[in-house]
């Protein structure tokens, strides 16, 4: 349906429609990403047969003697449409899938998730903090908020967005300026975060798969970004919030509910009821005595889960097991808030919360399947490794080596977002490529993980292809009549320009001005 006036300022035609009615006809031209995958892997097969015949090389730029390189000193395409080629992808079909590192992190963390979200624990501790808060802070604790809901997937969506826009018509404000303040911490910026989620270890997994091109042993942990993530919720924060203020909600001006598709008369939110609250109390004394006896395993030097080579916490046990911890943290808590509260009365409230966690998976796994043969195919034949090589080369010969180059990368990532946007089916498109391309002109599998992370996150707002923004579309149509997509992508725009622009000079900053890295013990440089 192409973008239609609403009276509203993304609703006036010109250049600005007609690009966003371009955006939205080849998005619908893309077919699903499963479909997509299924296409890729087919590609991969036929590409390799015909560089295979032609007997298709490249040199390999890395060290004599470096692990994976061949003794003649080239990488060769390898064809998957031969005998050999066939029983290769029969054998490996099911290790392919079973052995993808993001399909197992992303389902345990989701299970303990899982449980504290079916008990209300978080749906509780969202509400305590957007409602208990100041009206003069009600902006930044919404943003703040959606930032943080990132960690339960689905909950900033689905609860977060729809309430922050009560809240705003409660206090007299624009609710479309309280939705797109939510929506902001939500999807834009869904990367950032105080805690490690279930996004963190499936990209982390597409990475090291992507990086292992080119470095057999390369690993890539779950924690890799938490650094430069961490910080970055509270640059989003207060962008988002600035935004909010002085740009969306002026723009929006004084709210007329005569524009309403619904009654609101009786739109009210519900408070943290006292039963809750002491829920809530006793799911934070469990989270601070799951945080002493953890630091105990940590913290003190020859602790069980450091090193047990080095004594350091970096490439420890604790760092490699931070799925298990991710599952404890919100199982237990969540365990415990739905006892004092009454939705965890027996062990099968606690079985139905980890399957129902599991139903809303079926999408995922599927899509994993084919993803995962698309990123092993790629990689037994070499045509990911060709591609890199002959990218560094390119990027070398026009001198494109130096940091700018990252400048470019974000941007490109934030347009292929805007057609495909599922950051796990980009990344797993995208990684086998840009990774060991960026790799062999210098910089570290994490670093280039972070700036993808900003390019998938500041376009999430802008894309009808980001799987919830019917869902947006929907509660924004509530105190809107007749509200188009094009009211929406322009309400969102100023943020993704915002975020974009801030959030890479911060990347900038934090990386080669400052030399810090963007998680623990990741480095910021490769070297072969």
């Amino acid at each position: 349906m192409p973008l239609k006036s609403s009276g509203s300022p993304g609703g006036e035609s010109g250049a600005f429609v007609r690009f966003l009615n371009i955006v939205e006809r080849l998005g619908n031209l893309l077919p699903h990403p499963i479909t997509l995958f299924a296409m890729f892997c087919i590609a991969v097969i036929v590409i390799s047969g015909i560089a295979g015949y032609f007997e298709l090389s490249i040199t390999d730029p890395r060290p004599l003697g470096s692990s994976g390189r061949s003794e003649d000193g080239l990488i060769h395409v390898v064809s998957l449409m031969n005998a050999e080629g066939l029983r290769m992808i029969v054998s490996n079909l099911v290790t392919n899938f079973t052995g993808f590192t993001p399909l197992g992190t992303v389902l345990v963390a989701l299970l303990g998730v899982g449980i504290a979200e079916r008990s209300g624990m978080l749906s509780a501790a969202m509400r305590s903090l957007v409602m208990g808060t100041s009206k003069r802070l009600v902006t930044l604790t919404i943003v703040f908020a959606g930032i943080v809901s990132n960690t339960a997937s689905e909950l900033g969506y689905v609860v977060l967005i729809p309430m922050a826009a009560m809240i705003f018509h409660s206090l007299g404000r624009h609710p479309l300026a309280g939705l797109a303040a939510a929506f902001a911490g939500v999807s834009g910026g869904y990367s950032a975060n105080l805690l490690l989620g279930t996004v963190d270890p499936l990209l982390s997994g597409i990475t090291e798969a992507a990086a292992q091109m080119i470095d057999p042993v390369y690993t890539v942990g779950p924690e890799s970004n938490w650094y430069f993530m961490f910080v970055s919720t509270f640059l989003i924060t207060i962008l988002g919030a600035l935004v909010t203020e002085k740009i969306v909600e002026p723009k929006l001006g004084k709210y007329d509910a005569s524009e309403a598709a619904v009654d609101l008369s009786h739109q009210k939110m519900d408070s943290v009821n006292a039963l809750e609250k002491r829920g809530l109390k006793a799911a934070g004394i469990a989270i601070l005595v799951l945080s002493v006896l953890l630091a105990l395993t940590i913290v003190p030097e020859g602790a069980p889960l450091r090193n047990p080579q080095t004594g350091l916490v970096a490439d420890s046990p604790f760092l490699k097991g931070i799925v298990a911890f991710i599952f404890i943290c919100f199982a237990i808590p969540g365990l415990v808030y739905g006892k004092v509260v009454g939705t965890m009365k027996r062990d099968k409230d606690v079985i139905d919360a980890m399957s129902h966690s599991m139903s809303s998976m079926g999408m995922y796994i599927v899509l994993v399947f084919f993803a995962s043969q698309f990123v092993a195919f790629f990689k037994w034949t070499n045509l990911g490794a060709v591609l890199a090589v002959s990218g560094a080369d390119a990027l070398s010969a026009i001198g494109l080596t130096g940091p700018l180059v990252f400048l470019l990368f974000i941007m490109m990532c934030g347009v292929i977002n805007l057609m495909l946007g599922s950051a796990s089916a980009q990344w797993a498109v995208t990684a086998p490529i840009f990774v060991p391309m960026l790799m062999l002109i210098g910089y570290a599998p994490e670093t280039i993980q972070a700036a993808y992370r900003i390019g998938d996150s500041v376009t999430n707002l802008i894309t009808p292809m980001m799987s919830y923004f019917g869902l947006i579309l929907a509660v924004a149509s509530q105190y809107k009549k007749n509200l188009g997509i094009g009211t929406l992508i322009a309400t969102m725009l100023p943020y993704s320009i915002v975020f974009f622009i801030g959030w890479t000079l911060f990347f900038f900053l934090w990386v080669f001005v400052l030399e810090m890295p963007v998680g623990p013990g990741a480095a910021t440089y490769y070297t072969p």
